[in-house]
């Protein structure tokens, strides 16, 4: 039975810690990597209802996507949801960890695979890390053929299972054939993806100016933070499969989207 730590190296094979933005807390976040590992749990967010799965599934580690701590505890009382989840993480002896950007950034990572489900043709990364070429965030490529902005609309509902896309309306009449998008709050990369030849951007977490400023310029799709990231359990257990192919790993099947459309 591998250890915890066997199966972090495995992903940070993938992902190497050093890919994630300075500002992030990629990495294991509790618990040991020196124990027998029972099992894996996949997520985006790793909430106290994704824990208690874990452990009654017997397993005792959980990876996500988005960090369990982000910004500083001053506390541990479970007077917040990350206060709960992080006591559950200790009281029932699953650890987390969590590859944010260090997975956003990995060639490969979550813009890279956003690209893949939308079929686009040459793929490339719509901005390289300076340090490390064949990594960076978001992603660029050619739709297979064109498509209206109502026609590729429709593609994006269908391809990232979204219910609702928030869409610029000023592009109304343009055809699409170059996208680039940005698993998450991606939006600043909106100039990167007009000065590239975009002619739609797929993000999430698009502010009111942002539409405004950019909308006349470029179509944006904005499909909703969780479903722009849903995609990295896949890719989480794609990596743990072929490392190893007869351990228990599965995607958790809590939902942890904590927005919803009426």
């Amino acid at each position: 039975m591998p250890l915890v730590s066997d199966i972090i190296k495995a992903i940070e094979d993938y992902a190497p810690l050093r890919l994630q933005e300075e500002w992030d807390n990629s990495g294991l976040q509790t618990g040991s990597g020196d124990v027998e590992c029972t099992g894996v749990l996949l997520c985006v967010d790793p909430t106290e209802e994704v824990i208690r799965d874990a452990e009654e599934a017997g397993m005792n580690l959980v990876i996500s996507h988005h960090p369990l701590l982000f910004k500083g505890l001053k506390r541990i009382c479970g007077d917040t949801p990350v206060e709960r989840a992080a006591m559950a993480s200790i009281l029932y002896g699953v650890s987390v960890y969590s590859a944010h950007t260090s997975m956003d950034n990995a060639p490969g990572g979550v813009s890279a695979r956003m690209a893949s489900m939308l079929k686009l043709r040459d793929i490339q990364i719509l901005e390289p890390l300076e340090s490390v070429p064949d990594a960076g965030t978001g992603a660029i490529g050619t739709l297979e053929q064109p498509l209206s902005t109502a026609e590729f609309a429709s593609l994006v509902k269908a391809t990232f299972d979204t219910p609702v896309v928030r869409c610029s309306s000023a592009c109304g009449e343009r055809m699409i054939s170059r996208v680039a998008m940005c698993g998450g709050a991606g939006a600043f990369l909106l100039p990167r993806a007009i000065e590239l030849g975009a002619d739609a951007f797929i993000c999430s977490d698009t502010r009111y100016h942002e539409f405004s400023d950019f909308g006349q310029q470029i179509f944006i799709a904005d499909i909703g933070h969780f479903e722009s990231e849903h995609c990295i359990t896949s890719i989480f257990y794609e990596i743990l499969r072929e490392k190893f192919p007869t351990f228990a790993v599965r995607q958790s099947m809590a939902g942890t989207n904590p927005i919803t459309y009426l």
